[in-house]
């Protein structure tokens, strides 16, 4: 270990004295660019796709009147931090390709623990549809947003605290933190996904159709399971084996794609939240667009 980490310092000390791309973090990396290129791929996606899919899932829960979901809050809130995200695509690329300052960095390192205790939200989530279907006289006597309000409060609070101090202490600060969250959060929303599909199993067994509610609650659970499995299992499936790469293998190639298929979540939840929009709520959003547009022609009359 200690001659590969000593092999690894001289390649680094001897491709820095040539100068690194600008691109790479690790001038090391140049022998191996592609998990950069798809870095920067998924930052381009993230900002044309997730972030107009973000606002609109912002406005769609923010314009509905009625038949509200209890995780809307949750949701709304995992949407504006993903939104956040999306934004600071032009930010980093520009600071990373072209200004190097280290100001910029701080304010890039907190916008990515932001990103990191994202999975917080989408463990509420899945603990706000376990309740509502493995316990729902204990759900229906606890419907009150208040207490949702209050724990997206403790939430943000603890997303905060972890970010300001990935911001101000540096990336390795939080590294084991980071670890145990992920791990914690994956073995969660796993336990409360299955538990919910095996109860909605059990209900609709020798029933020819599924309560609409418990139907919108299989919805946002099998949605919420893809995301996991898609974007967060293979982190839990990596950390395991980081001690058997090589430095360039691991901080080129492999760290840097994995971290980028959990940036795609920001695009891909509020995809998979649109396509679970009723028609109801597409035809409505149709509707208020048409006569925000007819408004806006009477009044050029």
């Amino acid at each position: 270990m200690t001659t590969m980490m000593n092999s690894t310092s001289s390649l680094f000390l001897n491709s820095s004295s040539r100068g690194p791309p600008p691109w790479f973090q690790f001038s090391v990396c140049s022998v191996a660019p592609y998990g950069f290129i798809f870095y920067f791929g998924v930052k381009v996606f993230n900002l044309l796709v997730g972030t107009p899919c973000n606002v609109l899932v912002l406005w769609q829960i923010a314009s509905r009147k009625s038949d509200a979901c209890t995780s809307d809050i949750f949701i709304f809130n995992l949407a504006v931090m993903d939104a956040f995200f999306c934004l600071m695509t032009p930010i980093e690329m520009v600071n990373r390709l072209l200004l190097d300052d280290q100001r910029i960095w701080y304010f890039q390192r907190f916008a990515y623990g932001i990103k990191d205790v994202a999975p917080l939200y989408l463990v509420c989530i899945c603990m706000d549809r376990y309740m509502a279907v493995v316990h729902p006289i204990l759900f229906t006597g606890n419907r009150d947003n208040k207490i949702r309000f209050g724990i997206s409060a403790v939430v943000w609070g603890l997303i905060l605290a972890y970010a300001l101090t990935k911001s101000i202490l540096g990336v390795m600060s939080v590294n084991e933190l980071f670890s145990g969250l992920i791990l914690f959060s994956f073995a969660l929303m796993v336990f409360c996904n299955l538990s919910v599909i095996w109860a909605l199993r059990r209900c609709v067994s020798g029933k020819e159709e599924m309560h609409p509610v418990k139907r919108k609650a299989f919805k946002m659970v099998l949605i919420i399971l893809a995301i996991i499995i898609t974007n967060y299992l293979p982190p839990v499936a990596l950390m395991p084996f980081v001690s058997y790469y090589s430095f360039v293998a691991f901080r080129c190639q492999i760290s840097i794609s994995v971290f980028s298929i959990m940036d795609l979540s920001c695009s891909i939840e509020p995809l998979l939240y649109i396509t679970k929009m009723d028609r109801r709520d597409a035809r409505c959003c149709g509707r208020c667009l048409h006569r925000r547009r007819k408004k806006e022609e009477a009044g050029k009359v």
